[in-house]
């Protein structure tokens, strides 16, 4: 548990964060992105997402949605199958453009013996998978990355890409109350080593700071500008630069952008730490559409003071999305509102979930 850390250096940044934490929030930061133009992302004719692992699931919703959520197809359990929940977030994505479908997967969920599960009974072939996608440093997230490859190193195609962002290999902490995990509150997170990837021979790392398309009618949003006043990150998430501990602002945490025919943006979060209302407008100002067609995916706003719950619901309601699916950390809280103040758009994720987007 950071043994190696100076003792000075540790009061002084659990003073700053002890003041921060009063303070309520993370001083404004990130990365501001300038585009001089918009990034053209290609129609899609249709995408498939398929949550394979997430917080939550209840078989028997499989024939409860709405007449206008039709697009949402649900996994129905048979004798002798289960699904896995967990507090963890992975998928897999589909695009078909011009005719041609492409796959590949974001994120791995922490548990690979239950994301395996699912992926087998979600029938997900790992074979035509042309890309991996890894959102950000969180356990939750990279902890089924190393044990899927090594599962399937035979099936996997040679090459594979692997995108990810800035400091996606840092050790990351939670700076939680003293005494209950360690006598300083420092909690170790964890981090996904490189060279456990890089030994594995087949995969190729790519660190992107811009948008960057991963299959055809697939962008990541590159390092995401923060715009809103609030949503300014957790002060209890730290992250370990070389001998210091700094305040985890997220910098290379990754979304993903879509443009689904005669429908405008799907936006696809995975916790999105910076802010889902950031994520979204980021999404807009770079492709310059304006419609956006489906926010989904965890918001971090699990445990956030309730302005800042009420704030995210109110700028959401205002981009006016058609569907909005919160997931993973967005938190019942937060999920509760946005079903009261958006009821017609708010759809409830359950794991095993496929949402179907055609023009």
């Amino acid at each position: 548990m950071l043994k190696e850390m100076d003792r000075r250096e540790f009061l002084k940044t659990s003073a700053a964060i002890g003041a921060t934490l009063m303070a309520g929030d993370i001083l404004k930061g990130g990365t501001s992105v300038a585009y001089g133009s918009s990034i053209k992302i290609p129609e899609v004719e249709k995408l498939v997402i398929t949550v394979i692992t997430d917080n939550y699931y209840d078989c028997l919703r499989w024939n409860l949605n709405p007449p206008d959520f039709k697009f949402v197809k649900r996994y129905m359990i048979l004798p002798g199958t289960s699904l896995h929940a967990e507090h963890g977030l992975a998928y897999h994505i589909e695009t078909v453009v011009d005719g041609k479908t492409h796959a590949f997967m974001f994120d791995y969920g922490l548990d690979f013996n239950g994301v395996s599960k699912n992926m087998e009974l979600l029938d997900i072939d790992v074979r035509r998978l042309e890309a991996l996608v890894l959102s950000h440093g969180h356990f939750d997230h990279f902890e089924g990355l190393a044990p899927l490859l090594r599962y399937n190193k035979t099936k996997i195609r040679k090459g594979i890409p692997l995108y990810v962002g800035e400091e996606s290999f840092s050790n990351r902490f939670v700076n939680l109350p003293a005494g209950r995990y360690d006598p300083s509150g420092l909690q170790n997170l964890g981090q996904l080593k490189q060279e456990e990837i890089d030994t594995l021979g087949f995969v190729k790392i790519i660190e992107i700071k811009e948008p960057t398309p991963v299959v055809p009618g697939a962008y990541l949003t590159g390092n995401i500008e923060r715009v809103t006043e609030y949503e300014k990150g957790s002060p209890i998430l730290l992250i370990k630069r070389g001998d210091k501990m700094d305040p985890d602002l997220f910098l290379g945490e990754q979304s993903l952008m879509f443009n689904v025919k005669g429908r405008g943006l799907v936006v696809l979060s995975s916790c999105a730490h910076i802010g889902i209302v950031n994520t979204v407008k980021h999404a807009k100002k770079i492709t310059g559409i304006d419609k956006v067609h489906t926010v989904i995916g965890g918001f971090h706003l699990i445990g956030a003071p309730m302005p800042k719950i009420q704030s995210t619901v109110a700028d959401i309601k205002a981009i006016n999305p058609d569907y909005i699916v919160p997931m993973h950390c967005a938190g019942w809280e937060a999920m509760s509102i946005f079903a009261k103040e958006m009821p017609k758009q708010f759809i409830l994720n359950t794991v095993g979930t496929r949402y179907i987007f055609t023009a």
